[in-house]
């Protein structure tokens, strides 16, 4: 009895060991602004497009799976193993819309981080976003990359603020049931453009471009530091990166349910249906369903907004950094990263500068979607086609499942930009 327990409890030693950049990654998906995209899609349609985590899981799991399983077997990032097997152009445009997509998340996440903390403590919001940037950049630049590993890994737990708001909010769960089972669809541009929204929030870019540049990483920090040595996976290091990502995935889809949840189950119960930000939702809370869950969304709110602006920096430096071929790694100290940090910097910097410029929020996020909408769907069937080629990956090409998931990710993000498209002409 004592062995078996013994043999249990090494099992979950094991697992929680081995979670790493598929976990960081979910959770930095659900970051300032898909917590806006969440809760205005609660607020607008209730319980209705609870459905649509069934939709995204399968979807952004098979892609990150694939970023994954092509950083182990090659032992380069997305953009280095692009740049070797297809034209430059292809590689340039890709790190360039990424790049001002990024930058773009970077300043909604910044303005949405300093909303939720002057709301909750009232020091002027105009003071935040500077402190805020400087903090992250801080510990980007003179943190080993362990410590930012383990750090990251901590604070994934903030999200499980959403889950225990969404229980506060006391929901009607037979409905809650229906609409998580039962899928609802509703013929208007609002709704489909609403859809739209989720599916370019859920299944971004900048997450394929991380995932596979920190398993990079990774193995960089077990002492295999040329991508000869890097290059090959075995059964094992690739399960483990199947059971990261999936977790990691699955984490952030748990996420988003009990956000869009929450706001279902408080704002639009209540006639709050015109929610445009995550602050709004988080002020609107507090009368409906009381100070402990308006303090957990606001403070979740910034959490996950401390998680995510690093990835959105660093996503973009790696990929311009492996785009130009010159060494960028988070474990470098300043003066040997000069580069990348120097791209990092930037990153952030110009993000800073959108959040003090009081732009809309929203709009900016339109835009950004708009970049992710037309980035996705080509970088999705890049990442499929590489994944399944036998001279890049040698015996670890795709299983079947996994190829048919990463074209059915590349139609519906293509038809998601052209509804993207249509909806903002009309």
């Amino acid at each position: 009895m004592t062995a078996d327990r013994n043999h249990a409890e090494h099992r979950v030693r094991r697992f929680f060991r081995d979670l790493g950049p598929g976990v960081v990654t979910g959770a930095a998906d659900d970051d300032p602004s898909g917590i806006s995209t969440y809760s205005t899609t609660g607020a607008a349609f209730g319980y209705s497009q609870l459905w649509t985590v069934f939709l995204t899981f399968p979807l952004m799991a098979a892609v990150q799976v694939m970023c994954a399983r092509l950083a182990l077997v090659t032992g380069e990032g997305l953009a280095g193993v692009i740049r070797r097997r297809y034209p430059r152009w292809a590689l340039w445009a890709s790190c360039l819309l990424l790049a001002v997509a990024n930058v773009v998340n970077i300043g909604a996440d910044l303005a949405g981080m300093a909303d939720a903390l002057a709301m909750v403590t009232g020091v002027p919001r105009a003071w935040w976003p500077p402190f805020l940037a400087a903090g992250i950049l801080a510990a980007l630049v003179w943190w080993s990359y362990r410590h930012l590993a383990r750090t990251f890994k901590w604070l994934t737990l903030v999200l499980f603020a959403y889950v225990i708001t969404a229980f506060l909010a006391r929901p009607d769960w037979p409905q809650v049931l229906r609409a998580t089972f039962l899928p609802h669809i509703e013929w208007n541009p609002k709704y489909l453009a609403t859809l739209v929204g989720i599916l370019g929030t859920t299944i971004t870019p900048y997450m394929f471009f991380w995932q596979a540049s920190q398993e990079v990483e990774e193995e960089r920090s077990q002492g295999r530091k040329t991508v000869i040595s890097r290059r090959g996976a075995t059964v094992e290091e690739l399960r483990q990166a199947r059971t990261d990502v999936l977790f990691g995935m699955g984490w952030a889809g748990l996420s988003m349910y009990f956000i869009i949840l929450t706001a279902a189950s408080t704002l639009h119960a209540h006639g709050h249906t015109r929610i445009e930000t995550a602050q709004q939702a988080a002020e609107a809370l507090r009368p409906l369903a009381g100070d402990a869950a308006y303090l957990l969304f606001a403070l979740g709110l910034v959490g996950t907004g401390i998680l995510a602006i690093p990835v959105l920096a660093g996503s973009a430096a790696y990929a311009i950094a492996e785009a130009l071929h010159f060494h960028g790694s988070l474990d470098d100290r300043p003066k040997v990263g000069a580069k990348f940090y120097g791209v990092l910097t930037v990153a952030v910097l110009l993000g800073l500068a959108l959040s003090l410029m009081k732009i809309d929020a929203i709009q900016a996020l339109f835009y950004a979607a708009v970049v992710n909408g037309v980035l996705a769907p080509p970088l999705v069937l890049i990442v499929t086609l590489l994944t399944s080629d036998k001279k890049v990956m040698g015996a670890c090409v795709n299983p079947p499942l996994l190829r048919w998931l990463g074209w059915a990710t590349a139609v519906t993000m293509g038809a998601a930009a052209v509804a993207l498209g249509l909806s903002a002409l009309g």
